[in-house]
């Protein structure tokens, strides 16, 4: 199902992909039936998130996973050198072509897997809708085979104006980069008469960006983007963390450490007040291009989640729908239910996927979250709490 607050979101998209929004909705009501009446089951995920790999090309400072806090930083080399081969991947999509969910390539950045491509081909295949989430500075080498490999969608990462951009990314010249790709993609795509791969922008509101907002969704309208979702920043603290933990310890003898990555030792530098004149601007603007902010807060939601830590939605419903929805495949093989939550009910290299969706331990955890609504990181570190 779709949150009511989502719903002015999910309409705008659905006008530029009409037919994956009724395929969507329609799995996502299997879902939530079984969320109400299942015990623990659930019916086949709508989306799989699959990590083609850990590593990154960029360390940008506020990524969970490569930031200045990254969780994955303190990965050793063996650990970062660790992906699937492309013939477990194909064994795996072979599996998932049983129920065909949307499959999203992920990372660290997904285009330094050496055979992404042949991946996305391979899904494509097989009859299924493929995107991929992407910084867009290896866009312009791959230009040709991403027409070419059938990519339905991408979508990059945009933080502002190129000095912003490039700052954010913690590299010059990501920004060139990332215009190149998109403009090669499309014209590549317009020489053969495609309306694939969309392009579509998120923009993770920073402390970079927020006071102007509308000039990134108008360097997105310049792109030829269709969308452009600007997400509030994630942020936790030592004691949410903590706290984290200790419910994993107390009910699966283990902790979530990829949340550290999100811990900050101070509040954001973040007027709200700005940032809500901002959000209204772009919101208000005729930019050309579909706008949203998500979660999609109420003005004193905002102003609270930035001047403090604790913080609870008002307008959201507060509860977890994700584990019935949606499930994240990581480079060693591990299923996870959120891809920073640590806690795997199994592994692709020794179960098929179809077997460890409903087995015990995931049985277990979903009556768990059910009964508990949601964990102390969820509603400052974790977008999926709001998305059904």
């Amino acid at each position: 199902m779709i949150a009511r607050k989502n719903l002015l979101r999910n309409i705008r998209k659905a006008m530029t992909q009409p037919g994956y929004a009724m395929t969507t909705s329609y799995k996502r009501f299997r879902s939530f039936m079984t969320y109400q009446f299942g015990d623990g089951n659930s019916a086949p995920p709508e989306t799989i998130s699959l990590f083609l790999t850990f590593k990154c090309n960029l360390t940008c400072y506020m990524c969970g996973q490569w930031g200045d806090e990254g969780a994955f930083k303190d990965f050793d080399n063996e650990v970062l050198k660790q992906q699937m081969s492309i013939e477990e991947i194909k064994h795996l999509v072979d599996d998932l072509a049983e129920f065909k969910p949307n499959i999203t390539l992920f990372g660290g950045e997904p285009m330094m897997y050496k055979n992404w491509t042949d991946v996305v081909s391979y899904i494509k295949e097989k009859g299924m809708r493929c995107n991929m989430v992407t910084n867009g500075t290896l866009m312009s080498v791959y230009a040709e085979r991403i027409i070419e490999s059938g990519l339905d969608e991408i979508i990059l990462s945009l933080d502002g104006e190129e000095d912003v951009h490039d700052e954010t990314r913690g590299a010059k010249g990501t920004f060139q980069k990332l215009l190149q790709g998109v403009q090669d993609v499309r014209k590549i795509r317009e020489e053969r008469g495609l309306t694939t791969p969309h392009l579509n922008i998120n923009c993770t509101i920073a402390e970079t960006n927020y006071k102007n907002l509308n000039g990134v969704a108008n360097i997105a309208q310049g792109m030829g983007a269709d969308n452009i979702n600007f997400h509030h920043l994630l942020f936790i603290n030592q004691q949410i963390y903590d706290q984290n933990n200790q419910i994993f310890t107390e009910n699966f003898n283990q902790i979530t450490p990829d949340w550290a990555g999100f811990v900050w030792k101070e509040l954001p530098q973040i007027d709200p007040e700005i940032l809500l004149q901002s959000i209204e601007a772009v919101e208000s603007g005729n930019a050309g291009i579909n706008i949203s902010v998500y979660p999609n807060y109420g003005p004193d939601e905002v102003r609270q989640y930035y001047t403090q830590f604790e913080f609870e939605s008002t307008s959201y419903p507060n509860r977890c729908m994700s584990l019935w929805m949606t499930a994240y495949i990581m480079p060693d093989g591990a299923v996870r239910p959120y891809h920073t939550m640590n806690f795997s009910p199994g592994n692709i290299r020794k179960n098929k996927f179809s077997d460890i969706w409903n087995n015990n331990i995931y049985r277990t955890y979903r009556r768990l979250t059910k009964r508990r609504k949601k964990y102390p990181v969820c509603a400052k570190g974790c977008t999926e709490l709001y998305r059904y």
